[in-house]
């Protein structure tokens, strides 16, 4: 069974940065697609970016395009979020999912299509 464990959230004034790592134990991510999704308190869960399995594709929603990148280092089993130019409104718990397809270039940005998730990690935007 794929576990995840969600990392280097934290507290930042806007502007700043900050990079999530998703460790994956339990199994190689190498096959897994694997999709950022985050959730605020009153909010909807909305997805944020994914990545394929074999790192070719990449996605991102309008509201962090151009400020967050997505990357993955499967020989540490790995996924990376970057988040620069983080706005108040980024605030929320940040989780990791993972989960595989029938295509290693292909990634759903819906959570709801991932089987394994992590605990995720909190990141507050405040200045």
């Amino acid at each position: 069974q794929l576990q995840l464990v969600e990392s280097g959230g934290g507290s930042v004034q806007p502007g700043g940065s900050l990079t999530l790592s998703c460790v994956a134990s339990g199994l190689t991510l190498d096959t897994y697609a694997i999709v950022w999704f985050r959730q605020a308190p009153g909010k909807e869960r909305e997805g944020v970016s994914c990545i394929s399995s074999n790192g070719n594709t990449a996605k991102y929603a309008d509201f962090v395009k151009g400020r967050f990148t997505i990357s993955r280092d499967n020989a540490k089993n790995t996924v990376y979020l970057q988040m620069n130019s983080l706005k108040p409104e980024d605030t929320a718990d940040y989780h990791c999912a993972g989960d595989r397809y029938y295509s290693n270039t292909y990634c759903p940005m819906e959570a709801r299509s991932y089987e394994y998730r992590g605990q995720g990690t909190q990141v507050t935007v405040s200045g």
